[in-house]
């Protein structure tokens, strides 16, 4: 029924498919099964993302948002008597931007959390993304190779995942320093980015089986847009929620396969 209601509208399409998953998890309990582990793990990452990130992040945060302060006060003083009415105008503008890097911190962790808990739950994500796709699909398209290039390509896709945030990442800092425009660029370069990594991630345990090259990968992505860019950000927003992104993950990884299986069944 959800798929329904957004489908031909593309973006939102790619954002319900989380709640499909949890339709689709919720009629099929034997799934279930493949979902502790991975939940067991997301939560010792989680734990240890938070205590060696969260503390240090949050004194950096004050430090920033202290000099905002002593910023936004020193604005006041020289503003004259006639302008008090700009005082609102930049206290409302320092608490946006505060409100802005605080989020922006909670996202950075989240992406964190993805990364290490995706490798580290890697097999039983491959598990699970393997009968999800047999029920949903009723067969199972896999191009079988030996436990090394296996290994290998595992090792390679996120060496290639590094050197691609490595690659953009240093241009968007660079154009952050263009007044405004640059800003603004950096910031959508900067989602863009993410979104394709976060879809990368839980797309990869469908996309692997058919042992597609990394470039095949990134053109599933950027060729099924904007379906992709609304999976990336709703995922994105989920695992950017403090306790929920502990046991988020495997629902993605769902979401990623039920995606994929869908458009491939559309190209045909």
């Amino acid at each position: 029924m959800i798929k329904q209601i957004f489908t031909g509208f593309g973006f939102f399409t790619g954002i319900s498919y989380p709640f499909i998953a949890i339709k689709f998890l919720a009629q099929n309990k034997q799934l279930w099964q493949y979902l502790i582990i991975p939940i067991i793990i997301n939560f010792s990452v989680g734990i240890a993302t938070y205590l060696l990130l969260l503390n240090p992040s949050l004194d950096l945060f004050d430090s920033v948002t202290n000099d905002i302060v002593l910023w936004v006060d020193k604005a006041i003083d020289r503003l004259p008597e006639w302008s008090n009415f700009l005082v609102y105008i930049i206290i409302f503008f320092s608490l946006l931007l505060k409100a802005l890097l605080f989020i922006l911190l909670l996202i950075l962790i989240g992406f964190v959390i993805v990364q290490f808990g995706s490798i580290l739950g890697s097999p039983w994500y491959g598990k699970l993304s393997e009968k999800l796709e047999i029920l949903y699909t009723g067969k199972l398209e896999v191009i079988e190779i030996n436990i090394i290039q296996d290994i290998f390509r595992a090792i390679l896709f996120e060496l290639k995942k590094l050197l691609l945030i490595l690659i953009f990442s240093i241009p968007l800092f660079l154009i952050n320093f263009i007044p405004t425009l640059g800003n603004i660029i950096s910031l959508v370069g900067s989602i863009t980015l993410t979104t394709t990594i976060i879809c990368l991630d839980f797309c990869d345990a469908t996309l692997e089986r058919k042992r597609l090259q990394f470039r095949e990968k990134l053109k599933f992505i950027w060729g099924k847009f904007p379906t992709t860019a609304g999976f990336g950000l709703i995922c994105l927003t989920l695992i950017s929620i403090p306790l929920l992104n502990l046991i988020i993950i495997p629902l993605c990884v769902s979401a990623g396969t039920l995606l994929v299986c869908d458009q491939k069944r559309n190209a045909h």
